[in-house]
């Protein structure tokens, strides 16, 4: 489907047919391109691509066809200009940080991020010469505190992983862009089925296609998604040399599984409400915290910019450490893992996992606190999910 055509359909139908290339055989699924080079007419030829006369495939760690295929249909599905496909969704993180940065620069980051991107944003990024500054995604005088005059980009993720706390997209970029950077969003809680962090105002948007996007726990992916002229600027060079690429392998099961997106989303997040209503008024739980309910705190944001809530729950056990661990150790049917967006019910333990790196005062900032349990919806009966969640809410 050419991109022109792409933007008369809808959503759903983009998922399914935006960038498909078909070879002279007419295969109705994407083809599956394991190859690591191309072969060319000429020498001219080759000399011609490599100089970047002539469009094509040069090397597959450069671009591959399935790749570009599911490079295409991200772009369009998200609307936007352009996609890069990474590894993985840490690649995708890093590349679009690391991409724009050189040494003296500096960061603005909300406080609030998956642990491995709080590791490259507090880490890393300062082993190079960036200097970072964490802050209260929430209040955003700290966003306007923070800037300096080497500010680069702000970076953050809504909801935040795990406490989902809904952090107002369009108001950082405004402050972000008034201070001449940029704003690089993880949108992978929200999903690009209910949020679109590029029409609020972000430079560039990030996933980790692990989750939702193939959804069935099968490989890893990321993709960075922005306009050319960032991704020509900001990341081509990066990506192109330094080997970040996604295998056309995983960039073939991620293209099935936006297939498939927009149906297993939907049905995770009507099954993340139900959850999220039955455990409400539990008497063994002290919070619980889901972006489609009027009691979330920041609900009026959510609103503005997420068109459903999230297809996870976050919720605290009214007990310690070993009380929690008594709640997961019950569970049946659903999973303990770190993963989500899987088409399994998965919990996590963001204390002793995901979070594990930071002190108990960080954690304790973030409200990660040992009763903490963040709740990834899966594809099972709501009915079956709840009944094992209540079960085990007994053990506590």
């Amino acid at each position: 489907m050419p991109a022109s055509a792409a933007r008369r359909y809808r959503p759903e139908t983009r998922l399914v047919h935006a960038g498909q290339m078909r070879s002279n055989f007419g295969e109705t699924s994407e083809a599956l391109y394991l190859t690591q080079g191309f072969v060319y007419d000429s020498a001219e030829q080759c000399a011609a691509r490599f100089k970047g006369e002539e469009p094509g495939f040069l090397y597959s760690r450069f671009s591959n066809p399935t790749v570009a295929m599911f490079e295409a249909r991200m772009a369009a599905f998200e609307g936007a200009e352009a996609a890069r496909a990474t590894a993985s969704g840490m690649a995708a993180v890093t590349t679009a940080l690391i991409g724009q940065l050189r040494a003296g620069d500096h960061v603005v980051a909300a406080k609030a991020l998956f642990g491995s991107c709080r590791w490259v944003v507090e880490e890393l990024l300062p082993r190079f010469g960036v200097a970072s500054t964490l802050v209260d995604g929430l209040d955003l005088a700290q966003w306007r505190a923070a800037v300096r005059p080497n500010t680069k980009t702000f970076f953050l993720e809504s909801p935040t992983n795990p406490t989902l706390d809904v952090i107002d997209i369009a108001a950082v970029a405004e402050i972000a862009h008034a201070a001449g950077a940029t704003l690089v969003v993880d949108n992978v809680f929200a999903t690009p089925l209910w949020q679109s962090p590029l029409a609020l105002g972000a430079d560039c948007v990030v996933y980790s296609a692990t989750k939702h996007i193939d959804g069935q726990g099968r490989c890893l992916g990321g993709v960075i998604l922005s306009s050319e002229e960032f991704i020509q600027k900001h990341l081509h060079m990066f990506l192109r040399q330094t080997g970040p690429c996604m295998s056309p392998f995983n960039a073939w099961v991620l293209l099935k599984g936006l297939e498939t997106l927009h149906l297993r989303v939907r049905r995770q997040t009507e099954t993340a409400a139900a959850v999220a209503e039955a455990l409400a008024a539990h008497g063994k739980i002290k919070r619980l915290i889901y972006p489609g309910r009027p009691d979330h705190p920041q609900a009026e944001t959510a609103r503005k910019q997420m068109r459903a809530g999230s297809t996870l729950v976050a919720f605290e056990i009214d007990g310690n450490q070993a009380a929690t661990f008594r709640f997961l150790n019950a569970l049946e049917l659903i999973a303990i893992t770190n993963n989500l967006g899987d088409a399994k019910s998965l919990v996590t333990h963001p204390a002793t996992t995901t979070h594990q790196r930071l002190t108990p005062d960080q954690r304790a900032e973030l409200g990660i606190t040992d009763g903490v349990v963040r709740f990834s919806a899966g594809l099972e009966h709501p009915d079956d999910v709840i009944e094992d969640v209540l079960a085990a809410l007994q053990a506590v």
